[in-house]
């Protein structure tokens, strides 16, 4: 058996963390086992356990380190014009943990919560952000709705055909949310 490396404790951690995130992100939470993680890691299962009690703490740190690398990323304080080329450039940089929240933890009620907030946040700045367009309360919430999930859904299709054109992606995306847009304003005109 080959030696590991010791490294400092968060050191670890992280590598840890990103093994994790890459074997759940392509394996899923129920087929992913704590043997497939340490083996992505490079580690014995007890040095695993020494840093996460239980898969599904480990899962949820997994979530938690990619909610936080999103938040720090794309601005929750509103929408402007640099939130979807934010949002792109993060999926961009952490592809699997992207995956892991919108894709897969989304379908997980166990761990739901850790998008429902995001969801529910961007949702509702979205809201803010179309009422001057779209007056009609009905159509202002499907729109409202509807480009959140547009936004995601064609961020994630960005990531599965290997991230054609980085420089236009969020270009690409705005231009369906227009879309979106229009139609929901299109009744008010």
């Amino acid at each position: 058996m080959e030696t590991v490396r010791r490294m400092r404790r968060a050191e670890r951690r992280e590598q840890i963390l990103g093994a994790a995130t890459r074997a759940f992100a392509s394996r899923g939470y129920a087929a992913t086992s704590l043997d497939d993680v340490a083996a992505e890691a490079g580690i014995s299962r007890v040095i695993l356990y020494r840093h996460f009690e239980s898969k599904n703490e480990l899962y949820r740190a997994i979530l938690d380190r990619a909610c936080t690398r999103l938040a720090e990323r794309v601005s929750s304080a509103g929408y402007s014009g640099e939130t979807i080329p934010a949002l792109v450039r993060a999926a961009g940089e952490d592809p699997d943990g992207f995956r892991l929240l919108f894709r897969y933890a989304a379908r997980e009620p166990e761990f739901r919560d850790f998008v429902d907030v995001f969801t529910t946040e961007s949702i509702e700045i979205a809201r803010v952000n179309l009422a001057e367009r779209i007056p009609d309360p009905a159509w202002l919430g499907w729109a409202a709705q509807l480009t959140f999930a547009v936004t995601i859904e064609g961020v994630i299709a960005w990531l599965d055909n290997g991230r054609p054109d980085p420089e236009t992606a969020a270009e690409r995306i705005s231009l369906a949310l227009r879309g979106v847009i229009e139609a929901a304003s299109h009744s008010q005109e």
